[in-house]
C-alpha cells in the first residue's frame, strides 16, 4: 500500500473505496547483473519486492505490466514470469500486459505470463527464438605476439573460448543447447497463449511483428495502451504505478557514487563493456 493509501485509511470518512489497477513497469534489459544505470535491467531480484507491493493492495481489481524490453537471460525471464504467476494465482486476479515499444524475445515471454497481451500498433513484438553472440580474438592475438596459457582439469571447460579457434564440436554443442532452450520458449508460449495462435504461421522462427500483426497472429489480443484499456475494462478504478523502491539515503538526496567511483561501478572498463552490450541488445530493434 503506498503511503497516502495508508494515511486515509486511518482518516475516518476519507477512505477511498475505490478498486485499484497496480501498474508495475519492466522495462530494461533482462540480466542477472545490476545495470550501468539505475533501473536499467529486469531480474527476479529487482523485481520481487516491486511485485510484492503491486499484488499486495487490498483493493486490488487487476496489475497491468508495462514491458519494454529486447530480452536477455531466459532464466530471469523465466524466474521473474513464474513470480508474476504465483503472485496473480494467490490475489485470484487478472494481469494485463501492454507491450510498449517492445516486447521481444526474454521481452514476450513476461508478456506471457499476463493473462491478456495488449500492443500499440508500432510495437515490435516476438522473436520467439534464442541467439548466443561472442568474438573470435585468436587471430588478434596471434597478429600481436601475445603467447595465450590456459590450463584446465576437464576436456569441455574452456568451450568456445573467444581466444582458441572455434571447434565444430563446440558449435554442435552449443546449438544443441539453443535448441533446448527454444524448445521450453515455444512451450511457454503454447501453454499461456493456447488456441489463440495462429494455427498458419510458423510463429517460433525468432521474427518480430508489429503490433498490429502480432494481433493477427494471435501473440497478443488487442492493441491499445494501459490508459485506454484499463479504464474501460475496470470502470472507476485507481491506476496506482508501482515502482522499485529507492534506498533510505538514495530517497534522502544522500546516496551517490562513493569517491572515485565511476558511473558504471568500480569497474569503469567492465561497466562499459555491460553499457556496450546493453545498447546493442536494443540495437537490434532500432531502439
Amino acid at each position: 500500500m503506498r503511503f497516502p493509501d495508508a494515511l486515509t485509511s486511518r482518516l475516518p470518512g476519507v477512505r477511498s473505496d475505490k478498486p485499484v489497477v497496480s501498474l508495475v513497469r519492466l522495462h530494461g534489459v533482462i540480466t542477472p547483473t545490476s545495470g550501468p544505470v539505475p533501473r536499467a535491467v529486469i531480474n527476479a531480484q529487482t523485481t520481487e519486492k516491486t511485485l510484492e507491493r503491486a499484488f499486495g493492495h487490498d483493493r486490488l481489481a487487476a496489475v497491468g505490466l508495462l514491458i519494454n524490453s529486447p530480452g536477455g537471460s531466459p532464466t530471469q525471464s523465466a524466474l521473474v514470469a513464474d513470480s508474476i504467476r504465483r503472485h496473480a494465482d494467490e490475489k485470484g486476479v487478472p494481469v494485463l500486459a501492454f507491450c510498449e515499444d517492445v516486447a521481444a524475445s526474454g521481452g514476450y515471454w513476461l508478456a506471457c505470463a499476463a493473462d491478456e497481451i495488449h500492443a500499440h500498433p508500432t510495437s515490435l513484438v516476438g522473436s520467439i527464438g534464442v541467439v548466443s553472440q561472442g568474438f573470435g580474438l585468436d587471430g588478434l592475438i596471434e597478429k600481436w605476439g601475445v603467447e595465450r596459457r590456459l590450463y584446465t582439469a576437464g576436456t569441455s571447460k574452456a568451450r568456445l573460448d573467444p581466444f582458441l579457434p572455434e571447434k565444430t564440436e563446440d558449435v554442435a554443442w552449443l546449438r544443441d543447447l539453443q535448441d533446448q532452450l527454444h524448445t521450453m520458449f515455444r512451450d511457454w508460449v503454447t501453454q499461456r497463449r493456447g488456441d489463440r495462435l495462429a494455427a498458419d504461421t510458423d510463429l517460433f522462427t525468432g521474427e518480430v511483428w508489429t503490433g498490429a500483426r502480432a494481433v493477427e497472429l494471435g501473440l497478443a489480443d488487442g492493441l491499445g495502451t494501459a490508459h485506454s484499456v484499463l479504464p474501460a475494462r475496470f470502470p472507476g478504478a485507481e491506476l496506482v504505478t508501482v515502482d522499485a523502491r529507492k534506498p533510505l539515503l538514495a530517497r534522502l538526496g544522500m546516496g551517490g557514487p562513493a569517491a572515485g567511483a565511476t558511473p558504471w561501478g568500480t569497474d569503469g572498463l567492465l561497466g562499459m563493456v555491460q553499457a556496450a552490450e546493453i545498447r546493442a541488445t536494443w540495437a537490434r530493434y532500432g531502439l
